[in-house]
């Protein structure tokens, strides 16, 4: 524990974590430890119960999440992608942002995209307006 604390590159949370276990072991009140390293009573809490429940590798790094489920499938990033390629409406030169954006929520399954969304797309090929 000595040694993840002065040695290698750590994430402030683990080494903080670290020193709350290090704290503990030593018999530090938890009233201490709150003042001294800055944390809440809860942080105190959780790491002493991630360390009894599932050791010191749980304890001191953060678990992967998942993240938030993708918006739209491929079936609409290609519905973007040949919109981009296609010929521009009538009255420009070539697709900007703003009309890619409208023409897309004319489509019943992309009504509600962003012009956010859209740049993503687009990010990902080389469809991307003013590419050469």
């Amino acid at each position: 524990m000595q040694d993840f604390r002065t040695t290698g590159q750590h994430s402030a949370r683990a080494v903080n974590r670290a020193h709350i276990l290090l704290a503990l072991e030593q018999k530090i009140p938890a009233a201490t430890i709150t003042s001294v390293l800055g944390v809440t009573r809860s942080v105190v809490w959780r790491t002493r119960s991630a360390y009894g429940e599932k050791g010191l590798a749980y304890a001191l790094h953060d678990v992967a999440r998942s993240g938030q489920p993708r918006k739209y499938g491929t079936d609409q990033q290609a519905e973007i992608v040949a919109l981009a390629c296609s010929r521009p409406p009538a009255g420009a030169k070539r697709w900007t942002l703003r009309l890619l954006v409208q023409a897309a929520r004319d489509r019943p399954k992309l009504a509600g995209i962003t012009p956010e969304s859209v740049r993503q797309f687009l990010k990902k090929t080389a469809a991307s307006p003013g590419a050469k």
